[in-house]
This record gives structure tokens, sequence and C-alpha cells, in this order.
């Protein structure tokens, strides 16, 4: 029975090979040492009342078989009944085997020393490592024992070895010596060790990595010993890698994540994790620690460089507390609350959710706040932060932001913004015209903005700014006025032209040659917005040589010559548009003439109705060409006939006007189109006529304006009709009608249709087409008056209304 038992009693006993330093003894073993059940040494022996000794943890088993299998208490030697189950501790005995253990373990110990050397066989090495382990596991002491052997030391050369299955174990027996024991690891503090340590981690899916990140979670637990580990270049960058590993096991994974947890006790490591992409500790920090961490960790959120994605998850972690220590905190962390909500506010979800924190009443404050503790430079940068708010499409009519119920789009709001711009530095002035340029980016809150701006008279101020030598700061100046422009063309206009050199700045920003930036691309459009029949404006730019230098500027554009990724079409949209404003004062100024011919412009724009993509391109040049072709009758050459002999003057029978040939058959003159902007001679017709298919109803507007030229009083109409019908223009002008877009297409629809129903053949087709019919009926009923008078006369030529001119004879 007993001899059963023992065989399924398992003590975890190690193999032969692992006992050979166990098997060295100094002196020799005695038999009362083993305890016959386990037969090994005992650590706790007990004597029964039949004076038999035992492990006690393997008698109190055997006590427990017997009890569970109602069997009377024997012993397991002797077989026979005990009375009792008292077991007393044989303390003469335990004292004797830990003396013989401690004596032979030292000299057990000591052939391990003399084995751990570069020099020994890896078995060797391997074993006395193994060893070291096993007695450093049995009791606490023997760690001392290992440490004032000087073991660790030697343990820690094998580290060096060339064999990988030596590093391994020598890490895996550091991990014993030094658990729970201090001392041991204030050993591996010094020099070089924990840095040999932290080279194993970028020993890739390799056993030694995970020894090396076990053993440095053990040593993490060490105060002293953090702040070694966070000290050595890129050890925390290793192990905040590591926690986010696809490849290294669970728990290689979980004690690097335990170890940056114990890292976290000092600051320094704090921040190198923040750097490494594990923010959680700071901001935990920023939220939860002391007021002088608060300011150190918020100073140092704000230089970190964050992507937009985790702008967003700090801005919800800590916008609040952020907000809260920017309100109440002193100077020093009110600034550091500021630098951090700078760096967060940089991205548009990220500004969102400290708008809904309750950012913007706070910035105001320190905005508009006077006092010696508001020094500019947070002015500054609560500058800002706002226009890195206001840059987000967020309904800031809605937010309260002063003490009054005003909102910052409110009157007073907008005027304390534009006094603290003509009364601070360029730094804080370009940060708060970039706060006016994003409330005047939002269609919600522009219109209360311009009010505002006008009521205050500062558009002139404004205009100013572009002559600014700061960049930033004229930048921002340019794309304000870009977004006022539309609302306030004319005082613009009146200011650049009644400010000495402010226009000059603006023409000189558009010429630099260089790749085309977003403030060329403002400045041009600020130029095109302004009115475009400002006569004295037009005048101005044709004496600055701004229309040339627009012309040029085109022509390196469609030559490919210039550079400029996404501001190229916005910058070469707004050049069409102030290059076609000359076309608006051809009758009134000479000059412009003179420079449409010398440039050729009439062709520059054909080409460019082929812009292929560049709506606003095409419908410039379609708007321009129309312009053009008006003045095409009162440039025309006339042909000089000659003097009638005396006979023809006499009797008109022997007159017979001369034939002239290579005259235009439109305009009844020599034509050209450099000379008078003839759209015949220029081939325009078909391209225009192909834009009327346009899915862009405002291009197809522009193309049949130009169009109509062609039926225009004082040209030959019925040549106009004939050179329609040559480029297969009706059946589109037709479809222009038919489709009903827009009311302004309906209207100059209507009047061309009219013209081309003078012609009697084109009446008799048309007369059979009741669409036709029924659009001009619409159009007669249902339009304005001035269409309605031309759909009259429209229906009276297809026989659809009766013509009474005939029976009712002029008085």
């Amino acid at each position: 029975m007993a001899e059963s038992w023992h065989g399924n009693y398992d003590t975890g006993s190690p193999s032969d090979d692992s006992h050979k330093f166990e098997r060295l003894h100094i002196e020799p073993i005695y038999d009362a040492f083993f305890c016959p059940l386990t037969k090994q040494v005992m650590r706790d022996p007990v004597t029964l009342e039949n004076g038999q000794t035992f492990e006690r943890e393997a008698i109190e088993k055997w006590f427990r078989e017997c009890k569970e299998s109602g069997r009377k208490l024997v012993c397991p030697l002797t077989l026979k009944e005990l009375k009792r189950g008292d077991l007393k501790p044989s303390i003469a005995l335990r004292n004797t085997i830990e003396e013989w253990n401690a004596r032979n373990e030292a000299a057990q110990l000591d052939m391990a020393r003399k084995s751990l050397n570069l020099s020994s066989s890896e078995s060797e090495v391997l074993l006395a490592l193994k060893f070291v382990q096993q007695i450093c596991q049995k009791t606490r002491s023997n760690k001392h024992v290992a440490r004032n052997a000087g073991l660790i030391p030697m343990i820690v050369d094998m580290l060096k070895s060339s064999s990988r299955k030596v590093r391994c174990k020598a890490l895996e027996t550091l991990k014993t010596v030094v658990e729970d024991d201090s001392d041991n690891k204030e050993i591996l503090a010094d020099g070089d060790i924990v840095r040999t340590i932290v080279k194993f981690l970028s020993h890739e899916q390799s056993k030694e990595r995970e020894e090396a990140v076990s053993l440095l979670y053990e040593l993490s637990k060490s105060e002293a010993l953090c702040e070694k580990i966070g000290s050595i270049n890129g050890a925390i960058l290793i192990l905040v890698g590591m926690t986010s590993s696809k490849s290294d096991n669970i728990l290689t994974v979980e004690n690097a994540d335990k170890t940056l947890e114990n890292l976290e006790k000092y600051e320094n490591n704090v921040r190198q994790m923040a750097e490494n992409g594990r923010l959680q500790p700071l901001l935990t920090q920023i939220r939860e620690g002391p007021p002088e961490t608060q300011l150190s960790m918020s100073n140092f959120l704000g230089e970190l460089v964050l992507d937009n994605d985790v702008k967003v998850l700090v801005a919800k972690s800590v916008g609040s507390a952020l907000i809260n220590i920017m309100r109440s905190g002193d100077m020093q962390s009110r600034e550091a609350a500021l630098k951090a909500l700078n760096q967060i506010s940089s991205c548009e979800a990220s500004a969102k959710v400290l708008i809904e924190a309750g950012i913007l009443p706070s910035l105001v404050k320190d905005l508009f706040f006077v006092g010696t503790n508001q020094p500019m430079r947070l002015k500054e940068v609560a500058a800002t932060i706002l226009a890195n708010v206001v840059s987000t499409d967020y309904d800031f009519d809605s937010i309260l932001v002063g003490p009054d119920q005003q909102t910052l789009v409110s009157e007073d709001i907008v005027h304390n913004l534009l006094h603290l711009i003509s009364n601070t530095g360029p730094a804080i002035e370009s940060k708060l015209l970039q706060v006016l340029v994003g409330l005047t980016s939002s269609p919600s809150t522009i219109l209360s903005v311009v009010a505002a701006i006008k009521s205050s008279g500062a558009i002139i101020s404004l205009v100013q700014f572009i002559e600014a030598p700061q960049k930033e700061l004229r930048v921002a100046s340019i794309k304000l006025l870009q977004n006022l422009s539309p609302h306030v063309g004319q005082e613009l206009a009146d200011a650049l032209r009644g400010t000495v050199g402010q226009l000059g700045s603006l023409i000189k920003v558009i010429s630099e040659n260089i790749s085309i930036t977003e403030e060329q691309a403002a400045a041009i459009s600020v130029l095109a917005e302004l009115p475009e029949r400002d006569l004295g404006l037009a005048r101005q730019m044709l004496d600055d040589g701004a229309f040339e230098l627009v012309h040029s500027k085109i022509v390196k554009i469609r030559q490919g010559g210039s550079r400029g990724g996404r501001f190229v079409t916005p910058f070469l949209e707004g050049l069409v548009r102030v290059l076609a404003r000359v076309t608006l004062v051809l009758a009134d100024e000479q000059g412009a003439v003179s420079l449409c011919r010398e440039l050729n412009l009439a062709a520059l724009f054909i080409e460019l109705l082929q812009s292929n993509g560049l709506e606003n391109v095409q419908m410039s040049s379609a708007a321009a060409l129309e312009n053009l072709s008006q003045e095409s009758k009162n440039l025309t050459r006339l042909p000089e006939l000659p003097t009638p002999g005396f006979c023809a003057s006499v009797f008109s029978c022997f007159s017979k006007p001369p034939a002239i040939n290579g005259l235009c058959r439109l305009h009844r003159g020599t034509c050209s189109l450099r000379e008078s902007f003839c759209l015949l001679e220029g081939h325009a017709v078909e391209k225009l006529v192909a834009l009327l298919d346009h899915t862009n109803e405002k291009v197809v507007e522009a193309a049949l304006a130009a169009l109509s030229t062609l039926l225009d009083d004082g040209v030959d109409i019925e040549q106009g009709v004939m050179v329609l019908c040559e480029a297969e223009g009706v059946k589109p002008i037709l479809d222009v009608l038919l489709e009903k877009r827009t009311e302004n297409l309906r209207r100059r629809a209507v009047w061309v249709v009219e013209r081309l129903l003078r012609s009697d053949e084109i009446a008799y087709e048309v007369s059979g087409d009741p669409n036709v019919s029924t659009a001009l009926v619409d159009a007669f009923q249902h339009g304005d008056y001035r269409t309605r008078q031309i759909a009259e006369r429209a229906l009276k030529h297809v026989d659809r209304l009766p013509n009474f001119s005939g029976v009712f004879p002029n008085a």
C-alpha cells in the first residue's frame, strides 16, 4: 500500500542531470534525512506517536487519503493503527538537515561558480545556471547566499555567451535571483547591466526577447531601476512597440505593458512614452496629477507633434481639464494649458470637441481682458487657438461668448477684434485676421461680420495690411478681403483706388514668379470680385500694366510653366475673370481696345473656351467674347466707295453699287479677329455652339449671350442666322429654350429664337414643332414684361398669334 501511494506522489523533483551538483556532497548523507514516503531529503520533518519521522506535507497527504477512503489511521511504515494523528515537529533533525544543506549547498555553489565562465562548455554552464536558479527558488536566504558568493556578476557575464541557450537561461536565472529581492536588484542597477538586458528586446520573436522583458518587468518593480530603465535610449520605444505587437505571445505583450505601467512612476518616462505614442499616462497626469505635474505635462503636450486622429482623442480626454486650468490656474499653468490647447486645436475634429467643452468664452475673455496679468504672448496663443477653432464649420452664431449674450459675430465682439487688430503687433494681428477669415468663410456668419466691418469703417484699415512685410500677416489680410469682396466690392475698390500703392501691392503679389501660392490665388480673387464696370479702377489697372501681367500669367500656365498644385485652378479662374474685365470698358477707354488688339485677347479667349473641366474659365471667356463681339460693328473698317460719275449722279438708272470682295458678311466691312474681334473671322461660332450642351447653365448662358451678338442690331441679321445655320447652332439654341433650366436662360433664348424666326425658312420649319410653340407660349404667359413682348413677336413669326399691323393702318 505504501509503495503504491509513493508511486503516485509527485514532488516535482528534477531530473538526474539537474541534480549533478546536489549529488556532490562534502559529507555523507544520512538515511535519517530521507522521508520514507518521498525518498527526498526532508525540509520540515515531523514525528508520529510511534517515533517514525516523515516530511510534514507527505504524511498529511497520507492521513487525508486514509480519511477520504474510510480507512483507519495507520503508520505508512509499520501499517499499525495510530491512536492519534498528532504530528510533532522534529526540530533537532530539521536543524541538522538545514546545517547539512547549508554546508553542501555552499560547496555546490562553489562548483557552480567555477562552471560559470565563458570557457566552460555549454552543457556545464546550463547545468550551473539551472542549479543556481533551483537553489534560489528554495528559500529567500539562498538568494543572499548567491549574492554573497558573487554569482550575480558571473551570471550577467553569461549574457555575452555565443550560445543562445546560455543567454536565455542566464536571463531566466537572473529573474529568479532578483525576484522579490531589492538587494539583488540593486546589483543589476550598477553599470551597463540593464542596458545589456534592454538590447535583448530588439531580438524579434526570440526566446531571449521573452526572457528579457520578463526580467525587466521584475526589475521595474524597483523605483530606482524604473528611472534606470527609462534612461536607456530606445528602451521605452521598444516596450511601447511590443504592447501593440501582433507577433509576440500574449505573456510577452502583457509583461511589456506591466513594465511600462511600473515605469510611469517617473515623469521623464511618461514623457518618453508620450513621444512614442503611449499618451494615456501623460493624459492621466494632466487630469489627476498635482498642480506642478499638470503644469509640466501640459507644457510637454504642447510640444508634441500629434496626428489628427490622436488630437481628437487627446481633446476628448483632457480638453475639459485644460480649459479649467486656463480659466482658474496661475499664470504659468494657464500658459501651459494654452500651449497644449493650441497644439490639439489645429485639427477640425478636435477643435469641435473643444468647442463643445466650452473653450470659446474663455478664449474671448483672455483676448479682450486688459491688465498686467495678461501678457501679450498669452493673447497671441489665445488668438491662434481661436483662429484654429473658427476654421471649422460650426454654427458660431449659436454659442454665447460674452456676459451680455454676445456671440462671436455680434457687432461689439467683431468691433473689439478689429480694435485689437489695429493696436497690437504683427504676430497677433495675423492670428486675429485669421479669426475673421474663419468667420467670413461660413455662409451662416459672413453677413453679420460684413455688417459689423461696414459699421466700423474698417475696410481702409484692412486694405493697408496688403503692404505688410510679414508674409503671414499679408496672406491673412488678402484671404479676408477675398471673403469680403463679394459683399463690399465697391467699398473695397474705392479703398484700393484711394490709397496709394495698395492696388500695386496686390498686383505685385500676383506677379511673383514662384510656384502658385494660396496668397496669389486669394489676391487675384480679390481683384476678380471688384465691380466689373468701375471705369476708374480699370484705368488704374491699365496704367499699372495689370492686364499685361495677367495675360502673361495665363499664357505661362497654358504652356505648363507654372506649378502650384491645388492653387493652379482658382488662380487661373481669377486671372481669366480679371482679364475679361478689360472687355467691359472698350466703349469708354480706347486704351482697352489697343490692349486687346496688341495682346490678341480675342484669340486667347477663343482658346480658353475649350478648357474642359474649368467651367468658370469657359464662362468668363464666353462673356469676354460677347463684349468683344459687341464692339466689332464699331471697329469694322467700312469700304470707301468711289465718287459716282456725272451720269450716275443725274440718272440713278446709271448708278450701280461697285462689287467689293473680302468684306465680312456679318459686319459689311473689313474684319479680323485681332483688329475688330470678329467671331466669324476667329472661327469661334462652332466652339460657342458646342458649349450650349454644357451641364452648367451659367456656361450655357454666357455662350448663348456671345452667339446673340451675331443677331444684334447693327449687324446683318439675315447673315447672322445663316452663320448659325452653317455652324449647326439652331437646334441647340431651340433645345436651350425647351429645357427652361433658368429664367435668365429662357429670357436669353426667347430673344435669340425670335431673331432666328425672322428667317421665313426657319419659321416655316419651327411652326411644325409643337414643343417650340408651347415653350414660346409659356414665355408669353409667364415671362417678365420684356420677355412677353419678344415671345409675342416670335409667336407671330410662326403664325400662332395674328399680326394686326396690316388691318389697322397707321394714323
